[in-house]
């Protein structure tokens, strides 16, 4: 995420084993601790302050630089309090009096640490949240803040040619993510296949998921690939973004300045294809024991996915399994061996807070810390519980503490999940792509919730009165849109 500090200035890796499980920010001793009055430390660890000293930690001077994990974790949180446009503005006006100071000093060696220091900080900023220069007045400030700089570096271009390269990266960067979001997909709606519904037999050239990937295995693979291509579009600012909402939600405001967190409903509606899939190749077998297999096959899709780490596909597709159109057809469930769908669900059980879900997330993530192989390093977190998490931490803790000092102390908290889903949406997906599999997952036709219930109902006949009626209902509804 970052580029490699330099060896002139002192550093920790960002997120390093200090970031357990509680908050951090410990300023390491070489660094020199920087800690004005309005910064408020315990046993080391920041854990409040002034939006002012905050800033001012932020900026580095000839005898410090910011740690990397104070860096991110600042840059990621103050958009809540600050524009990141107003942010870099303070930051150049910090700098400007630095360099003005050391420039009456005539110390050239000075001036020239200090601004080699401030490089990195601009680097380190754009590698991460590279979004926040997406605005023309926000990439206009940069310009002055570094053209303010390189007017240090006369006598050769070092400086110049740093500053460039970062331009450069940070143009490709804004591209790629304008490109994304311009060839987004649009989002799948549900749809009927007449003939399948209405028909007692299904068309003898209609495929199935079978007809496509019989191999278990293999189908939990390409599940992953899709998963990482989709996790690869997700930035932190977006992650954010849902802290942002929610203050604009409780002041009863409307953000104009928050972007349309896309990446992260594309992710959410893959998950619920997924699911209205499953349960669409299911509920459309009419032969029972085709119907059996089916079910058996995504049983062993959805423990493949386990064992891999993909968490994510393995929810959707248990998911996909007990909505009510599948979960009715009895006779189908009476011919299942459950007992691997029986410990997939207790991988999954809500109670205590998911906690047998949260158990085996750990051991994966601890798996992907050790590992030599990027088979090892999968790891792809259900996505809906990963933003519960995030809502609830912002929501328990206020972003101010009652002297009015920002509680930093929630923030690493929070920064610390979001680097973590950052660390793992990183890995390169180790299997072979097959675009056939893909695109039948992709593009296959899904059932509505209505169609679902209909299909299922033919496949098993109504047991009540209140399926009848539901049944009929139903029925009559879809034939008349038809």
């Amino acid at each position: 995420m970052f580029l490699e500090s330099q060896e002139t200035m002192p550093q920790t890796p960002i997120f390093s084993s200090m970031l357990g499980s509680s908050c951090s920010g410990q300023v390491q001793p070489d660094m020199g601790e920087r800690s004005g009055g309005d910064l408020v430390f315990q046993d080391g660890n920041l854990i409040s302050g002034s939006l002012e000293a905050l800033i001012e930690h932020l900026v580095p001077t000839v005898d410090y630089y910011p740690d990397r994990t104070y860096i991110f974790t600042f840059l990621l949180s103050s958009r809540i309090f600050i524009p990141p446009y107003d942010l870099l503005a303070k930051v150049g006006q910090i700098c400007t009096k630095q360099k003005q100071q050391l420039e009456a000093e005539t110390e050239k060696a000075k001036l020239k640490s200090f601004t080699a220091k401030i490089i990195q900080l601009l680097k380190e900023w754009t590698e991460a949240f590279p979004y926040d220069f997406q605005d023309e007045k926000v990439m206009k400030e940069l310009k002055e803040i570094t053209h303010r700089i390189t007017q240090c570096d006369e006598e050769n271009g070092t400086v110049k040619a740093t500053i460039t390269q970062m331009t450069q990266n940070l143009i490709l960067s804004l591209t790629t993510r304008n490109q994304f979001q311009e060839i987004r997909e649009k989002f799948r709606q549900p749809v009927t296949d007449k003939g399948t519904i209405l028909k007692s037999k299904p068309q003898a050239a209609q495929k199935d998921i079978l007809s496509v990937c019989c191999d278990p295995l293999i189908l939990a693979q390409q599940l992953t690939h899709i998963e990482l291509e989709r996790v690869s579009n997700i930035y932190p600012e977006d992650l954010m973004q849902i802290v942002s909402h929610m203050d604009s939600l409780d002041n009863h405001k409307c953000r104009g300045d928050v972007t349309k967190t896309y990446t992260l409903e594309a992710y959410d509606n893959w998950f619920n294809c997924l699911s209205m899939l499953v349960a669409t190749e299911i509920c459309r077998v009419v032969k029972k024991k085709q119907r059996t297999r089916m079910v058996e096959f995504f049983i062993d899709v959805a423990r493949e996915c386990f064992n891999i780490g993909n968490f994510n596909s393995m929810m959707a597709i248990i998911s996909g399994m007990n909505l009510s159109p599948v979960a009715r057809l009895k006779k189908t469930w009476s011919k299942v061996k459950t007992a691997k769908f029986d410990v997939l669900e207790h991988h999954m059980d809500p109670s205590s807070n998911f906690c047998n879900y949260r158990t085996a997330l750990q051991g994966a993530a601890q798996r992907s810390q050790t590992a030599n192989s990027s088979r090892e390093k999968i790891v792809i977190p259900v996505f809906n519980l990963f933003i519960k998490d995030i809502y609830f931490l912002h929501k328990i803790h206020t972003n101010r503490l009652p002297n009015g000092q920002i509680n930093f102390k929630k923030f690493w908290e929070i920064s610390r999940q979001i680097h973590d889903f950052m660390t793992w949406k990183q890995v390169e997906c180790p299997f072979e792509k097959d675009k056939k599999i893909q695109s039948y997952l992709l593009t296959a036709p899904i059932y509505s919730e209505e169609a679902l219930f209909v299909a299922s109902f033919e496949s098993e006949g109504p047991e009540n009165h209140m399926e009848k009626d539901s049944w009929k209902t139903l029925r009559t509804t879809l034939l008349n849109r038809a």
